[in-house]
Order: structure tokens, then sequence, then C-alpha cells
């Protein structure tokens, strides 16, 4: 049996490190480790590597592009993408030009994610209205995509001057970047990507994957006629053994999901909260063996084709991230691959 047509990443927001000490890294110092951990990515075969946009102080990174070009010089196949690109606070013609020229720099690697994004820090950052939050997006969205034919372009809107004629550059050797639409599981989202004819990639923070296969066959019966992937994005973690990876997690978990929690009046997360999540949830954490097993149950009960892990969450020190990385390209990802062929994995 041949191997499905499917492809694993690895994401990050440059979640703000600790030290072995207990120290706070400073924010060039993170900056210039995810560079690292790209590098080290590209180095043990993964296929993606992806960066969040942020605009706060737990996450050093909120100019992804920029990072990216730096990894574009120092990685030689791995393909290079935001996680997500928060689109309706930008404007897509730079977006466009900015990852057309990440993958001029990579030799064609350059791939845009485009979401709504759930923080909203970016909105008063750069003076756009809140209550504008859905037509931003819907519209942006629809200009990002007619940038992709990199042709001359008439459209018009609400939220920006009207374009006659005018073109992006520099244009791709390619013809066009691929752009996946983030959603974080509601149906009007999923149809948004649908009928804008781009892949789907759904980000599952919570509760069993398989609850979201109703919006994997909603995409489906919507794009129907061309069908396009679908994936996956989901945190989690992986140490040498199931136990190490949980003690080692946890700590640094509860610190990025309590802090969220005050913003947004969620209690604090619990052990046995953390405990669910990792035994059933969308928490893939653990021995390569136990995650390779539970990413293969996500691919086959939602039928991906790409599975992006989150493998940053909280202030866990640099060296325990560069294992996991490490982890998931050598042993992870040929125990999925083996185990989706019908192996031992």
């Amino acid at each position: 049996m041949t191997t499905p047509a499917i492809t694993f990443g690895l994401d990050t927001f440059g979640d703000v490190t600790r030290d072995a000490d207990g120290h706070t890294t400073s924010l060039p110092q993170v900056i210039r480790d995810v560079v690292a951990q790209g590098v080290r990515a590209d180095e043990v075969g993964v296929d993606h590597f992806s960066l969040g946009e942020h605009h706060r102080d737990d996450f050093a990174i909120s100019a992804p592009d920029i990072v990216l070009a730096a990894l574009a010089s120092r990685t030689e196949r791995i393909t290079l993408g935001s996680a997500v690109t928060v689109l309706s606070s930008d404007d897509p013609v730079r977006v466009y030009e900015r990852f057309a020229t990440i993958d001029a720099i990579s030799n064609g690697r350059a791939e845009i994610t485009v979401g709504r994004g759930s923080f909203i820090e970016s909105f008063p950052l750069f003076g756009y209205d809140l209550a504008d939050y859905e037509v931003l997006f819907a519209e942006k969205l629809d200009l990002l995509s007619l940038l992709r034919t990199e042709g001359p372009l008439t459209w018009s809107g609400t939220t920006r001057r009207p374009l006659t004629g005018q073109r992006a550059y520099p244009t791709t050797a390619a013809g066009g970047l691929p752009v996946w639409v983030a959603v974080g599981g509601t149906p009007a989202s999923v149809i948004r990507a649908a009928e804008a004819g781009l892949p789907l990639m759904l980000a599952i923070i919570g509760g069993p994957p398989v609850r979201f296969r109703p919006f994997v066959e909603l995409f489906r019966d919507a794009t129907a006629d061309q069908p396009l992937p679908v994936g996956v994005h989901s945190p989690g973690f992986i140490a040498d053994t199931d136990a190490q990876a949980r003690e080692l997690l946890f700590p640094h978990f509860k610190v990025n999901r309590d802090r969220i929690g005050r913003e947004r009046g969620w209690p604090p997360v619990s052990r046995a909260e953390f405990e669910s999540e990792a035994d059933a949830g969308a928490l893939f954490v653990g021995s390569p063996e136990t995650v390779a097993r539970r990413i293969a149950d996500t691919v086959t009960v939602l039928g991906l084709q790409r599975f992006d892990l989150k493998y940053a969450n909280g202030p866990m020190p640099h060296e325990h991230l560069l294992r996991a990385i490490e982890l998931y390209g050598t042993e992870v990802v040929p125990r999925i691959r083996a185990l989706l062929e019908g192996g031992t994995g």
C-alpha cells in the first residue's frame, strides 16, 4: 500500500521561554531560538514550519514573515509559512508581496495561512475597529484570493480603496502562492474557506478531534466539484517517555493557558483537565509511540491531508523544544506513516 498523501508540520507562536534556572529569555533571543528550531525541523525532515503572529509580551513573533525570511536562507527543503497571518488587520497586497519575496529567497517554499485571529491586540494597534471584525476578514480574504492569480486586478470593497488594473510584485515562479484558511470550527468559517476555493486548516485546541468531523464533511460537500486539502493544527509536546513529556509540559502549559484564561474568563486549568486532554483530547503529548498513534488516529478519523503540531506551549526551555522537534521528525512522523500504511508503527 502506498503512503497516504499527507504532510506533517510544526507550528510555534514564539512563546517566551525560560532557561533551566527559571530566568525569562529576552524577546530577541527567543526569535533567534525560533530560527534555530526551524533549522532543526528542516534537518530532521519535517515538511512544514509555520509561525504565528501576535502582538503581546508572552509571544515574541509579531512579524512571522521576517523570521521566515531569515529561515529561507538557512533551510533547504522545508515549507515556510504563517500560523496565522491576521489578515483582518493587515493589507492583503503587502501580505502577498512579502510572502512572494520569501518564496523567491527560499526557491518556492513559501505559503500563507490566514485567519481572523483569536487574539485582538492587532486591531487597536493598527487602528482597526473591532466592530468591523467580520467584514474586514471577508473582504481581505476575497482580495488575497484574487492576488493569487498574479495578474492585473480589478477589485472594490468597503475597507480600502479599489484596485483598477494594478499588480503585486514580485510574482512567483509557480504562478501563485499556496494559501490556507485557518478556522476555529464554525460552519460559517468553513463555508467561507470553501467559497474562496482555499484549503482548510482546523485549529483543534480542546476536546476530542472527532467532534470536528461534521466540519470536515461540510467542507468536503461544499468543495465536491474541486476537492481541497484539509489540515489540523493542535498543541502537543514530545519527550522520550509519556511520563517525562507530561511532567515537562504541564507547568508551562498551565502558565500559558491560565494567562489566556484570565483574559477570557476561564477558570485555571487543573492537572485532571490536562491529563484528560492528553489522554483523548486535542493535546498530543507523550512519547514518540504515543503521539504517533494519536496523530494517526486523528488523521484517519478526519481524513486529513496535513497535520501540524504546535510544539511550543508556554515558557518551555529552548533545549526541550529542540528535542521535541528532533523526535517529531525522526521518530513520530515515520511511525505515523507506518501506522497509516497498516504497519506496526
